[in-house]
């Protein structure tokens, strides 16, 4: 997903970069050894080298880390503290799905940008036909009931294209890049 990953652990460092290996994080991405009060200063750290920071967390030591971070996530097995510091509580408690939030989010936001799209570009038509531009060109004027209808029309697209959402795709993230269509 083209992110780059960093462990962020109070465990030795021999312990992390073993599991950091089996997951696939580059060792130079791993801060072992950090202490819960410290991993705040950490988020803190890569947020000044500019990265765009969220903290997958599910304890109270993680707690200041996920309310540092740009976007907290929370683990839904975790401590309330843990939860109330997310922005974003993943409720099956499964690492893998902060992917398939982080891809969910992505659709979302392109939902939205269609839509405004859509809606923008529908009314920067439409409104000045529906307000007798046409009129001085044609000599025609738009129905008020028309215009009322093709307003309407507007909305119908908007909802009908968020609608399409209902359709996102059941497979995780994780199975799409594992085993691509």
């Amino acid at each position: 997903m083209n992110i780059d990953v960093y462990m962020i652990t109070g465990d030795n460092e021999r312990t992390a970069k073993a599991i950091a290996a089996q997951v696939g994080i580059s060792n130079q991405n791993v801060l072992a050894h950090v202490l819960p009060q410290d991993k705040s200063a950490r988020v803190k750290e890569l947020q000044q080298r500019g990265k765009i920071v969220a903290m997958v967390g599910d304890g109270i030591n993680d707690s200041p880390a996920l309310a540092q971070s740009d976007l907290g996530i929370a683990m839904g097995n975790g401590t309330d503290v843990a939860m109330e510091s997310g922005q974003i509580v993943l409720v099956k408690s499964d690492v893998r799905d902060v992917a398939n939030a982080i891809d969910l989010s992505k659709y979302t936001v392109s939902k939205i940008k269609q839509n405004l799209l859509w809606a923008f570009g529908y009314n920067i038509v439409l409104i000045p036909v529906a307000a007798g531009g046409l009129y001085p060109f044609t000599g025609l004027l738009l129905n008020p009931l028309l215009a009322g209808v093709a307003m309407a029309l507007s909305s119908v697209s908007v909802v009908s294209n968020a609608l399409t959402m209902k359709g996102y795709p059941k497979r995780t993230i994780i199975d799409r890049i594992i085993f691509p269509s």
